[in-house]
């Protein structure tokens, strides 16, 4: 594989990053040159105690860990990590390296308010406040606070306070209707629940009052306390209201706790069923986010970390880490405009910006040149993820964004909540590629029989275990549905879901994942949850949904329907939607066919159907063999003739 480079590191990365600062003193300790990407790359996957100890110390996370007190069980699942250390990721964050107390250390844009910034010192004040109404409401190690709020710094703070406890956070966008939050929330049972009355996204306000009736109604079990966020200010409020929870003063505290002690649950997409309740660790989400924003991205302090997310995906708990590194973040709550998240970016003082595939190629397809209409200036490095970012997207982002900001296309997930394949401030950007495997994380190309090449197509898995890979799964106690669903297609292996090209130089290229997920705006949907909504709307009798994630960005709902798709269905299906999932995932087109295709075990093909719709041969696409009814495919290769 060749491709062009279109970005090269400075002639002095080795002097002027942190990754080279790290190299070099590890190289020191282990008396051999590890300066170069490929050999410490190589070195972290050989000897990962040797590695994640380092890392440990660098960033000053705990006392030096003798090597083989770092990994005490090289296992998946049963890897243990630090076993004899306590830790509390709240007071790594919170410490803040090289910040003082009067710095900034997050700045907020929003819809739906004015912009606004919190001095450290502000931060920790509200942290403590927090704790102590979370303290006054019974919440203890191991309770769930639940959250159902804007990307605001009002949330990050909580997130904060529940781990300054011990207890486990969780949250959920306030894009998600009634039925997407109650999926995820009542699998966990949460002691505290906060909630948002509404949003605005641009210029319109959407109002939550009657879903948080619902919610609490399925919560209010176990609930302590439901406390009302007032971000619209509409006059809904659901038991206390924020300023009633945090008035009182308080000690910032915080409980050491074991390394794996669980921090905060995220969930899976739903795509087959219920959304997946992922568990992660104090110690492994801190480690994990500082080698990856300190060495990968190169912030500390002085760097403001942006990247476009919500509360509903784990970029959100990426962003929220920065400032383990010294990091200042920004924060956006709102409806990512093209243009002026450009001029946020400048306002703010951004050195990294962070959003997604899809807003790029938005971007460029609008003809926006965001260089021209904001001083970028300060922007050292530019993130995307959500979705592979094609070639022209790295040529839009060197000719209309920077020539000089390194672009890192990440592509990770929810599953360890990092990136693993993606850049270094000391290795190229080559056109259309994922510079790097991320240092830690051995990722490998599988072909069907377990077997490692380069050059090649394959599954991708991680072959080591990495200390961010989940605690658990939330009532898996046994593990067996932990295996089930990362370590059966190769025994002890981690198999991610994506397909993945390694090149001879060590870069990366990722095809497509091998599930559905719908992923737009920063909303990850799932399909299981998707179809629950469209097919109980009257005359559906079953549906497929479809993003092409490319260029267009265009999400299709096919329907077996008993009547015709008219204006009245179509606004039907998207209302439904909008109102219980998200209306970020409202339909661009709704079609009706004869049949929606299936496997003969009854699964619907959704992977194979955006395959076809992309252009590829329906042979290619899937084995008419394993379909219940092979014509049903004929439709969908009618319109990919259409699409052209």
């Amino acid at each position: 594989m060749t491709s062009e480079a279109l970005w090269l590191p400075r002639a002095d990365a080795a002097d002027t990053t942190t990754i080279g600062a790290f190299s070099r003193q590890l190289s020191d300790r282990e008396g051999s040159d590890l300066t170069s990407y490929p050999a410490l790359w190589q070195f972290s996957v050989d000897r990962p105690g040797a590695f994640w100890g380092a890392v440990w110390e660098y960033f000053k996370l705990g006392k030096p860990v003798p090597e083989h007190r770092v990994l005490s069980e090289d296992a998946m699942p049963g890897a243990v990590w630090f076993p004899d250390e306590q830790f509390n990721y709240a007071e790594a964050v919170l410490a803040a390296p090289g910040m003082d107390e009067s710095d900034m250390v997050v700045r907020a844009y929003s819809d739906t308010r004015e912009t606004f910034e919190w001095t450290l010192a502000e931060l920790r004040s509200v942290v403590a406040r927090l704790r102590t109404g979370l303290l006054a409401h019974g919440v203890r190690p191991g309770d769930r606070v639940a959250a159902w709020m804007p990307n605001v710094p009002e949330t990050h703070a909580l997130m904060l306070a529940a781990a300054s406890i011990g207890a486990v956070f969780t949250s959920c966008a306030p894009e998600f209707g009634a039925k997407a939050v109650i999926d995820r929330f009542q699998q966990v049972r949460p002691t505290v629940l906060f909630v948002t009355d509404g949003y605005r996204y641009g210029e319109k306000p959407v109002s939550r009052a009657r879903d948080i009736d619902q919610v609490v109604a399925a919560l209010q079990e176990d609930l302590h306390a439901t406390v009302t966020f007032t971000y619209l200010d509409d006059g809904t409020v659901a038991g206390k209201t924020w300023e009633e929870f945090t008035a009182a003063e308080g000690e910032l505290e915080f409980e050491p706790l074991p390394f794996e002690h669980p921090l905060y649950i995220l969930y899976s997409s739903g795509t087959t069923g219920l959304p997946k309740a992922i568990v992660h660790g104090h110690g492994g989400i801190a480690l994990e986010h500082a080698k990856m924003h300190g060495l990968h991205h190169d912030l500390g302090p002085g760097d403001r970390f942006f990247w476009y997310s919500t509360t509903g995906w784990m970029m959100w708990n990426y962003l929220a880490s920065a400032p383990l590194v010294g990091a200042a973040i920004v924060t956006f709550d709102g409806k990512p405009d093209p243009e002026g998240m450009w001029r946020m970016a400048e306002d703010a003082g951004v050195t990294y910006f962070g959003t997604s595939a899809p807003f790029l190629m938005a971007c460029h397809e609008r003809g926006v040149v965001p260089k021209e209409i904001a001083d970028l200036s300060r922007i050292h490095g530019i993130g995307s993820t959500g979705a592979p970012l094609p070639p022209a997207g790295f040529d839009y982002v060197y000719e209309a964004i920077s020539d000089s900001a390194q672009l890192q296309s990440l592509s990770g997930g929810t599953d360890l909540c990092t990136g693993f394949v993606g850049g270094a401030p000391n290795v190229p950007v080559w056109r259309g590629e994922l510079s790097c495997l991320c240092l830690g994380a051995k990722v490998e190309s599988f072909d069907p029989e377990g077997n490692h090449a380069l050059e090649r197509e394959g599954e991708l898995v991680i072959t080591r275990p990495m200390p961010s890979m989940p605690v658990s799964l939330w009532g898996d106690p046994m593990r067996d549905r932990y295996r089930d669903t990362y370590l059966t297609a190769f025994p002890g292996i981690w198999c991610h879901g994506d397909w993945i090209t390694i090149t001879e130089r060590g870069s990366a290229v990722i095809s497509g994942r091998s599930d559905a997920t719908l992923n737009r705006g920063g909303v990850r949907m799932g399909t299981a949850e998707f179809y629950a909504v469209v097919e109980a709307v009257e005359g559906v009798s079953d549906s497929l949904v479809v993003h092409l994630d490319d260029d267009e960005d265009r999400l299709i709902v096919f329907v077996e329907s008993s009547a015709p798709v008219d204006d009245a269905l179509k606004k039907t299906i998207a209302s439904a939607i909008r109102a219980e999932l998200s209306p970020r995932h409202v339909p661009d087109d709704v079609i009706r066919v004869p049949v929606i295709p299936k496997t003969l075990s009854g699964k619907k093909v959704e992977i194979p159907i955006k395959k076809i719709l992309k252009g590829i041969p329906a042979e290619q696409a899937v084995s008419a063999d394993s379909l219940s009814d092979p014509a049903s495919l004929q439709p969908f290769v009618d319109l990919a003739e259409e699409l052209g």
